[in-house]
């Protein structure tokens, strides 16, 4: 497996608005390493994320959305944020992390479609799938999974690219932008109807959404998305590369979810979702979204990974 990460990834920092940590803080990414550190270190590859281009961007964002943000973002010798939405905002390192971030997706694409390697996970933020085409949205600025699914079907010819987001809050952003696209498959579970009360019905044909209510526990989930079209639409569809958006906050122990998921219940989505999209010879790319318990991020994540690995049971 390789794990791309870099160190202006713990840089970005959004503002708040009370005496208290953002919940999306730069020491998310210490409990990710943590988990990463506890898992056998033969079985992966640490990789330092690449820049990826402005141009990439427009691959899932309007230019002139995309011009803004970099023109507007705080420079080197700017010391105040640049509130984007009511929770999310530019610091002076905000634009390289999420080109760091692009620029992962991108290498990661690039390693995982030929091989040998074919799992990859992305120990970076800011997040992204909350970010609309011209909109910034719940801590996401930029849309890296769509960025990413596009990039694969612009520069490697892919025709059919599976995007699985299992965070706890619907991937509204994701949905926009990746909709009546012939060449995607959105597939989403999430707390309904909750923030940011979007996703039933869907958009489009080609998202295929299952919203859970508040205190939905792992057999509950686990039943939910047997029960819908998710594993026989995968079979059908015969993706040529899966992306996860793979978010964290519907942990038990999550301050910003209402679900009580353990963490075999992140193994098990994972490994399930490998084996209907194609098996251990799908190439994958897993791009953090949400997770705000650290010891819940931690360990949630580690189980994550070895069900990328293909050993979490």
């Amino acid at each position: 497996m390789l794990i791309y990460s870099h160190p202006v990834c713990w840089k970005h920092e959004n503002e708040n608005d009370v005496m208290l940590p953002h919940p999306e803080r730069p020491e998310r990414l210490d409990a990710v390493m943590a988990a990463i550190e506890r898992f056998p270190a033969e079985r992966y590859t640490r990789v330092e994320a690449p820049l990826g281009d402005k141009s990439d961007y427009e691959l899932a964002h309007d230019p002139r959305y995309v011009e803004a943000i970099f023109s507007q973002a705080p420079g080197p010798n700017d010391f105040q944020a640049l509130r984007v939405d009511g929770d999310t905002s530019l610091n002076e390192y905000t634009i390289e992390a999420s080109r760091r971030v692009v620029g992962a997706a991108k290498a990661a694409i690039d390693a995982v479609l030929p091989g040998p390697e074919r799992r990859a996970f992305l120990a970076t933020r800011p997040p992204g799938h909350h970010a609309g085409p011209c909109q910034p949205r719940g801590f996401c600025v930029f849309n890296n999974v769509s960025i990413a699914a596009y990039y694969a079907i612009r520069h490697h010819g892919l025709k059919r690219v599976a995007i699985v987001d299992f965070d706890v809050h619907h991937g509204d952003g994701t949905e926009e932008i990746v909709a009546n696209s012939d060449a995607v498959r959105f597939f989403s579970v999430f707390q309904h109807p909750y923030y940011p009360y979007s996703g039933i019905p869907p958009i489009a044909d080609n998202c295929f959404p299952i919203g859970l209510p508040n205190m939905t526990d792992g057999k509950a989930f686990r039943k939910g998305v047997r029960d819908s079209v998710w594993f026989e639409t995968l079979r059908d569809f015969r993706p040529q590369l899966l992306l996860f958006s793979a978010g964290f906050d519907a942990h038990k122990n999550d301050p910003l979810g209402g679900w009580i998921l353990e963490d075999e219940d992140f193994a098990w989505i994972t490994r399930e979702v490998i084996a209907a999209a194609g098996g251990d010879d799908l190439p994958v790319v897993s791009l953090l979204e949400g997770g705000y318990d650290l010891e819940g991020l931690e360990s949630s994540v580690l189980a994550h990974l070895k069900a990328l690995d293909g050993d979490a049971g």
